[in-house]
């Protein structure tokens, strides 16, 4: 049977758009420029995914949204605007909205939500059809370290959902998150939107490493460029969340720091259960001669980092303990992603790269900075410490431990996990 899609859009042309595009890929669909209409709709036909303008010519989209989610709290809605703001997309995922888009919508926008919003609905009801002791939808991997202790940190997650907008560093297209708090015991996870499956913020999910971290899933999924807003949940004590997106995570302005005042605004919620983490007993090293990483017993997280580069850069060194998020925020947070001039030429030919705008990460020639002022003397290696607090988060657990890295990147980040995981697992 063939997943029905309600249209609801006060714009003819935009009405043949989504139906000509849904429709190619199997979908029926059945359209109205109502609000009011789309409701009786929705209560004749239960349409398997929605939809929804913001601007109707009867009633706000919103509380049309409302009224759809009261009649079926299971709708799978996506709202559309050409004239939203960040306030109104925040408050249409807070409503219960699955994805937000703006417009003008691509064609593979259109198709990503819609299947992601199919795929979505489903899992709900085989999860509300499943008996309660398998009702476990975001659980943390199977697999258990013996080095996990109990902390007297809480838990935490987000206090409301929200939702982010930017470019994608590699992709270049125009790309967002969702970000929803999950129960305890959850942990962090990636929903993609073009695919519909979950992929844990694990290391065991880890494919490509090259210039950035990328995470795989079931069917080809994959999400790139986690690096950053996992370094930013790491020193926020984030340990259960829920990131929807569309394949990579934006760039932003090439730092942590916009992630950390989304955090700062939405507010962090302490939950009923502790965290664990993973005490470090003994040393672990990988790489050898002038590149290595290694991590040792410490009573607390700390990042040391040494870098080399022919000049403007040279060498530089920074040694950063995660004492606070205030300190992460202010020390390590701002530091932005860099990229040489010589490389631009491969980074294009490899696909990546066509996000970087000379807004949103440092580049480097010859002889100086071309595009910017630096934020700090020194913010090429901060950068380094920002991205290992960002990949070591994919242990799954906060890391009580010491780092310190040469020389390495996100192939040695991720190499020390699994050697971690590895020499830990228990049985």
């Amino acid at each position: 049977m063939m997943a029905l899609a309600l249209l609801v859009d006060d714009e003819a042309g935009i009405l043949a758009t989504l139906a000509g595009v849904l429709e190619d890929h199997g979908f029926e669909t059945v359209a109205t420029q109502s609000g009011e209409a789309a409701v009786e709709l929705y209560r004749e036909r239960r349409p398997d995914v929605v939809f929804l303008d913001v601007w109707l010519p009867d009633r706000d989209g919103l509380e049309t949204l409302q009224l759809l989610r009261e009649l079926d709290p299971a709708a799978a809605v996506v709202m559309i605007s050409g004239h939203g703001t960040t306030s109104t997309a925040v408050r249409a995922i807070k409503m219960g909205a699955f994805e937000y888009l703006e417009k003008p919508v691509s064609y593979e926008q259109v198709l990503a939500a819609a299947r992601g919003a199919l795929a979505a609905r489903r899992a709900g009801a085989e999860h509300r059809a499943a008996p309660p002791a398998s009702r476990d939808p975001a659980r943390r991997p199977p697999a258990r370290l013996r080095q996990l202790r109990p902390s007297a940190v809480p838990q935490r997650t987000l206090r409301h959902a929200t939702v982010l907008y930017g470019l994608g560093l590699h992709s270049g297209g125009r790309t967002g998150l969702v970000l929803q708090p999950l129960p305890p015991d959850s942990g962090i996870h990636f929903h993609s939107l073009p695919s519909g499956s979950s992929i844990p913020a694990h290391v065991s999910a880890v494919g490509d490493t090259e210039y950035a971290t990328t995470l795989l899933g079931d069917g080809g999924a994959s999400v790139k460029t986690v690096e950053h807003i996992l370094s930013a949940l790491h020193a926020a004590g984030v340990t259960n969340l829920l990131i929807k997106v569309h394949g990579e995570v934006p760039v932003l302005d090439g730092s942590s720091i916009e992630f950390c005042r989304t955090l700062e605004e939405i507010g962090v919620e302490d939950q009923p259960a502790p965290r664990l983490e993973f005490v470090v007993d003994r040393d672990y090293r990988v790489g050898s001669g002038e590149k290595r990483l290694t991590l040792s017993p410490f009573d607390g997280f700390s990042v040391s980092y040494r870098l080399r580069y022919p000049p403007p850069i040279g060498e530089q060194y920074y040694e950063f303990e995660l004492t606070s998020f205030a300190a992460y925020r202010d020390e390590i947070a701002p530091a932005r992603t860099f990229g040489f001039m010589r490389d631009l030429k491969m980074l294009n030919e490899l696909g990546l790269g066509s996000g970087g705008r000379l807004d949103n990460f440092i580049l480097v020639g010859e002889d100086e900075v071309i595009n910017t002022q630096l934020r700090f003397p020194d913010e090429f290696v901060r950068h380094k410490i920002l991205d290992v607090i960002g990949d070591l988060y994919l242990l799954g657990y906060p890391i009580r431990g010491r780092v310190d890295a040469e020389l390495t990147g996100h192939r040695d980040n991720i190499a020390l996990l699994r050697e971690l995981v590895a020499a830990n697992a228990a049985g």
